[in-house]
């Protein structure tokens, strides 16, 4: 209900600021505008952005080497998300890679990671080069980190994070974590510190990267930024979902600008150079203040500090060239397990069978719910417990069956909606568990209609 609420705020939002602006558009700076930099530095300092010469030369060979092997071994897929009760493919094509059983969820489907190499887990790779690919990202992983790390520092120094109750301890950290230092030995200094020291760890320590990949010219339409005139979007305005509070994001880009033009022919006049990635930022729902369109080359960096993700919003705005980015993030672990992992087919395969064992132990977990539900409502039919009370509880699960139903018949509709069908074989949704009424190994039947019905007549029996 909660979800739902923000996302109704969200398109209310939208819709007033697109008619405060009639046909107007607001501006935006680029770096070719004299104002840009004072803009950057009033408005957006959490943006901290590293040229590709700063990063060292291995490193690109390793991860750029791990974009093509991952394409040429077709680990990218097109996602099929939910946006306004609709089903949609993306036009990103993405694969998940992090921490060993740890997911990413936006606009209502959870991705689910290829584990990189962690001590103590068995992981088996379909190919030397997957394995490979998971090792050149952890090395990006805790570069991007240790930059994380020192952009915070230098951000407390300067007294811009917001909670300014804990500036002086997470200066003594961040300075600590990048420097490797001691911790006080008092007693009392040494708990503070290290809530402070949790705290920046937390907001930096990196669990997965979202990998992005899109041709422009393979597309057959893009949408068009709608608030600036900023040009085609490979993807739209948002925030981040569901990451720790107030945690860094961290994103590698790489264009392959070989392969088109790397700047247009044509002169520019004003605005942004289309041939050219950027990433876009704005103040959330503000027409006050310029946007910033930040231009994106092989190999540059980009840094979302503190609460940047809360109180600005940014958007991929596409040039010619094919572009990779890896997106490093602290994510929350939440459940929605089973469906939404067979609501991906079979794409994991093509990586590892790591997620099939734990998968199929939460199907056991799963199964025992189901009996547990069952019985349950068979105890609803005896009529040894005090009426008032059994009419109550009886109300309360009917609230989780008709949950369970109505989240049932929504999943059935994505799996065979007309955007699950035009997908590859091997990526089309699963719709399971799925069962019929003649499978006698499951206790409940899969449409809970006819249960919830004779919940409903129980209730007003007793009552």
């Amino acid at each position: 209900m909660k979800r739902r609420a923000g996302e109704r705020e969200k398109r209310m939002k939208k819709k007033k600021l697109l008619e405060e602006l009639g046909k107007d558009r607001l501006p935006y700076m680029t770096p070719v505008d004299a104002d840009f930099h004072q803009l950057w530095k009033s408005r957006y300092s959490k943006l901290i952005f590293r040229k590709s010469d700063t990063v060292p030369e291995e490193l690109h060979q390793m991860v750029q080497e791990a974009f093509l092997t991952l394409r040429e071994h077709d680990c990218f897929f097109q996602d099929l998300v939910r946006i306004k009760g609709k089903d949609f493919v993306t036009p990103v094509s993405r694969i998940l890679i992090g921490n060993p059983g740890y997911t990413y969820k936006y606009l209502n489907t959870r991705l689910f990671t290829v584990p990189w190499p962690t001590v103590g887990y068995d992981i088996k790779y379909c190919s030397p080069q997957i394995h490979d690919v998971c090792k050149a990202l952890i090395r990006l992983n805790d570069y991007l980190h240790i930059e994380a790390v020192k952009a915070l520092q230098n951000l407390v120094e300067t007294k811009e994070i917001n909670d300014t109750t804990v500036i002086d301890g997470e200066q003594n950290f961040a300075t600590s974590l990048a420097e490797k230092e001691s911790i006080s030995k008092d007693e009392s200094s040494c708990c503070v510190q290290a809530d402070n020291y949790i705290s920046l760890k937390n907001r930096t320590s990196y669990n997965m990267t979202l990998l992005n990949y899109m041709d422009p010219l393979q597309m057959l339409y893009l949408k068009q930024e709608p608030y600036f005139g900023m040009g085609d979007m490979a993807v739209s305005w948002h925030h981040d979902e569901n990451l720790v509070e107030r945690s860094t994001v961290a994103v590698y880009s790489y264009s392959c600008e070989g392969s088109a033009m790397a700047e247009s022919d044509e002169e520019i006049l004003k605005g942004r150079d289309p041939a050219v990635w950027h990433v876009g930022l704005k103040v959330a729902w503000d027409i006050e203040t310029p946007g910033l369109a930040m231009p994106l080359h092989q190999g540059d960096c980009y840094l979302m500090l503190d609460d940047l993700n809360m109180t600005h919003q940014h958007c991929v705005l596409a040039g010619f060239s094919p572009r990779f980015s890896s997106t490093h993030r602290v994510a929350d672990v939440e459940f929605e397990w089973l469906r939404q992992f067979w609501f991906q087919g079979k794409r994991y395969l093509k990586c590892t069978d790591w997620w099939l064992k734990p998968i199929a132990k939460l199907e056991e977990f799963w199964r025992k719910m189901e009996i547990m539900t069952s019985l349950v409502l068979s105890e609803f039919r005896k009529e040894e417990q005090i009426e008032e009370q059994r009419a109550k509880t009886i109300r309360c699960f009917l609230l989780v069956l008709t949950e369970r139903q109505r989240l049932r018949k929504e999943w059935t509709a994505r799996c065979q909606s007309e955007a699950a069908e035009s997908l590859p074989e091997d990526q089309k949704p699963e719709c399971h568990p799925l069962w019929t009424d003649d499978e006698c190994n499951m206790s409940l039947p899969y449409d809970l209609e006819e249960v919830i019905a004779d919940l409903q007549n129980l209730v007003q029996w007793v009552e």
